[in-house]
């Protein structure tokens, strides 16, 4: 008998502002460089520790509140750091089914 092909299963990842897991693709990954820096990555393959946050406004408010990100990974951000990651999370839907 043929075996059928599998479908390539999903790395699943949980969103650090609302613990909820979805798969990778759906989250966007936030990275601390080699450098000190904390930067979004688009690409998902970026050198660093990363974390995933939901592409949603309400996840971002919450991930940049408190010390989510400086738990997540592991770092203080800059100040510009935090600012940048801010602008980023204001041009996001403010939830699921929104669109900008």
């Amino acid at each position: 008998m043929a075996q059928g092909v599998r479908p390539r299963r999903q790395p699943q990842r949980t969103c650090i502002a609302c613990r909820a897991e979805q798969g990778k693709r759906e989250l966007i990954r936030i990275v601390r460089t080699p450098e000190g820096r904390v930067v979004v990555d688009p690409s998902g393959k970026a050198n660093g520790r990363g974390a995933y946050v939901h592409p949603y406004r309400e996840c971002w408010e919450k991930a940049l509140r408190g010390g989510t990100i400086k738990n997540a990974l592991k770092i203080t951000p800059a100040v510009d750091d935090i600012e940048a990651l801010r602008a980023f999370g204001l041009a996001l839907p403010a939830k699921e089914g929104d669109s900008v």
